[in-house]
């Protein structure tokens, strides 16, 4: 469906649109029926504003980036939000209590069978519950999303997932040690601190691939998209949870294990379909941690984006909560059968 080779028709061809109109109306469905649940679940829809001062501070986020010109013709810059986190947590600091946002967000050097320059993000918060709560919306949404789409099970590139079965809780680190043989909190401080020789030194054992300029990160990154993904989320959803302090930027440590993170990732068929956290309140530590993310994306890339210092502001007097971003498109990817992301998308970007 929807040839996207170079001579293909555009999308707005009569008979092309006409072979992707049956999923992009399942599409129309499903977020008529995660709205629905959302305002049975008591949660407020919000919209946010797409231009932001920061776009977001994890080193490996690209962001478009564009001018505000003032009426006298000072310019002042701008970027399109690669999420609505930092609105939405400044609306928690205002007092709201359950919100949720379903809109486009958008991301640079990003294109492919799973990734769109803009696409659509589903991100919802809870103040004062557990992180833990947004794993069983997950379940949820999941379930629903199938029976809307009359699908009982999701496939993706010779993968396959019961989406009405519960979710398989795994930490990342005992994944690590399922499908790489790999210790990986060995390599954490008991403060969260990473140590990269140690890592380096596992992956060698593993046979994988190094590179002498490997950061902790660099070599964390590999393991995960080569040797832990792939198996995530085959016959029952996978929420991936307990990432190791150093990657979760934006999530609060764990009251179990000071070495992880109250970070949790949802896969379906090896798809990553959502990314949730324990928010952390801390805007000192937030701050200090945006401020690495940014050093690395610079030693990376070459660039660095500001900080939102009235995010940081808000953040001081941000209740507890829990919040999560969910990949829109995939879901309708994954309930409707469709092998790349643009098949789900009323009007791809050029």
């Amino acid at each position: 469906m929807n040839d996207t080779s170079p001579d293909a028709s555009p999308w707005w061809t009569p008979h092309v649109h006409a072979d992707r109109r049956p999923r992009l109306m399942l599409r129309n469905a499903i977020a008529a029926s995660l709205r629905d649940w959302f305002a049975r679940h008591d949660f407020i829809e919000v919209e946010t504003a797409a231009l932001q001062v920061s776009p977001g501070n994890e080193a490996h986020l690209a962001a478009f980036a564009t001018q505000a010109i003032g009426p006298d013709g000072t310019r002042s810059p701008l970027y399109l939000h690669t999420s609505p986190e930092f609105a939405c947590k400044k609306l928690l600091a205002a007092g709201e209590q359950r919100i949720f946002s379903f809109g486009p967000v958008y991301r640079n050097r990003e294109r492919g069978p799973l990734h769109h320059p803009e696409f659509t993000m589903l991100e919802w918060y809870r103040v004062d519950e557990a992180y833990e709560s947004l794993m069983q919306d997950c379940a949820a949404l999941l379930a629903l999303a199938a029976t809307r789409a009359a699908a009982k099970r999701f496939s993706f590139r010779g993968r396959d997932c019961d989406p009405f079965a519960e979710p398989e809780r795994l930490t990342v680190a005992d994944a690590f040690t399922r499908h790489a043989s790999i210790d990986l909190l060995a390599t954490v401080a008991a403060d969260g601190v990473t140590d990269r020789d140690a890592l380096y030194a596992a992956l060698v054992r593993a046979g994988l691939r190094t590179a002498p300029d490997d950061s902790w990160a660099d070599l964390f990154s590999r393991v995960m998209v080569e040797k832990v993904e792939p198996f995530l989320g085959q016959g029952q959803a996978t929420i991936l949870c307990e990432y190791p302090l150093a990657e979760a930027a934006l999530a609060r440590p764990s009251p179990r294990d000071a070495r992880v993170a109250e970070r949790f990732e949802l896969y379906c068929c090896g798809v990553e379909l959502a990314n949730g956290f324990g928010e952390l309140t801390d805007a000192d530590e937030q701050r200090r941690r945006f401020l690495i993310e940014m050093d690395e994306k610079e030693r990376i890339y070459g660039e660095r984006y500001p900080l939102d210092e009235d995010f940081l502001a808000a953040l001081a007097i941000m209740p507890q909560a829990s919040g999560i971003a969910l990949g829109f498109d995939r879901l309708v990817m994954l309930a409707t059968g469709a092998q790349k992301i643009e098949d789900v998308i009323w009007t791809p970007v050029a």
